[in-house]
């Protein structure tokens, strides 16, 4: 742990010191609230313990310094920064969350059934987003689905299918298939109507092997406004991982409108997958 945020501060203080391009510049940074509070469990990756950032957060105050593309504000109070005047300041919000979070009725009304839906607004969720409000069906409706287990560990390598490859939140992974040691979960309330899968884990490569799909990203709009989610996030060290950032950089240009990718559902590559799965553990 010591190491990643060794690492990470490094990583920071360097880019501190360079300059913005031009381009980079001229152009509004997004303003970004990462919530990263936890009414559950607690990952590493968001656990600050005597710092003042976790690693996650550190990631992605860097990226944004990096890039030039937005500025991030970290919280860990939601009572306090998630209000609906509050959320007039930005233009995308990230969860890395567990649980029931300490936000008001009217304050998740407002963030789900008008702020998320204006044009040039985006929600990212990272790995833990959906194990977090998953009695609460407005929000896994818009999520997409909730945590069900995590049959693939913290130490696990598994082997991703990226479905495709070019679309803009893929490119960074290089090609169809990759893998990383990071903990994947698996869903249920999973809606495949609804969402537009863009990678999986091939269950032919992977131990354990499960008979049914598990996606690991998708995409989805709602009203003018885009959804992005990414399991992958576990381990503090896929903080560090360059195909992941890259992943990430694109999905807030994505979700902010910067770029184009499709995002209508593919219910018919969850099926596909489905039956896939169960032929390769049937073997």
């Amino acid at each position: 742990m010591k190491i990643v945020r060794l690492l990470l501060c490094v990583a920071a203080v360097g880019l501190l010191m360079q300059s913005p391009s031009a381009s980079q510049a001229e152009t509004k940074k997004a303003r970004v609230l990462m919530i990263t509070q936890s009414a559950g469990y607690r990952h590493g990756s968001v656990n600050r313990g005597k710092e003042e950032l976790a690693p996650a957060e550190i990631a992605m105050t860097q990226l944004g310094q990096q890039t030039g593309l937005f500025e991030v504000h970290c919280s860990q109070d939601c009572k306090a920064d998630f209000t609906k005047d509050n959320l007039k300041n930005y233009d995308l919000v990230m969860f890395y969350t567990t649980g029931k979070l300490p936000i008001a009725d009217d304050d998740m009304s407002y963030f789900l059934n008008d702020w998320l839906k204006q044009k040039g607004h985006g929600f990212i969720g990272f790995h833990s987003a959906t194990d977090t409000f998953k009695e609460f069906e407005p929000y896994w409706d818009v999520i997409g689905g909730t945590f069900n287990g995590h049959p693939w560990g913290s130490g696990t390598t598994v082997t991703v299918s990226v479905h495709e490859p070019d679309h803009p939140t893929m490119k960074a992974f290089g090609g169809a298939e990759f893998t990383i040691k990071d903990e994947i979960y698996q869903y249920k309330n999973w809606q495949p109507e609804k969402v537009r899968v863009l990678m999986s884990l091939n269950m032919a490569k992977c131990n354990p092997a499960k008979p049914y799909m598990v996606p690991v990203a998708w995409v989805k709009t709602i009203g003018e406004g885009r959804m992005f989610y990414t399991n992958l996030g576990h381990n503090e060290g896929t903080w560090v991982d360059k195909r992941f950032l890259g992943s990430v950089e694109a999905g807030v240009k994505w979700t902010l409108g910067h770029v184009d990718g499709e995002s209508k559902p593919n219910p018919e590559l969850s099926a596909e997958l489905e039956k896939k799965a169960k032929a390769d553990t049937d073997k």
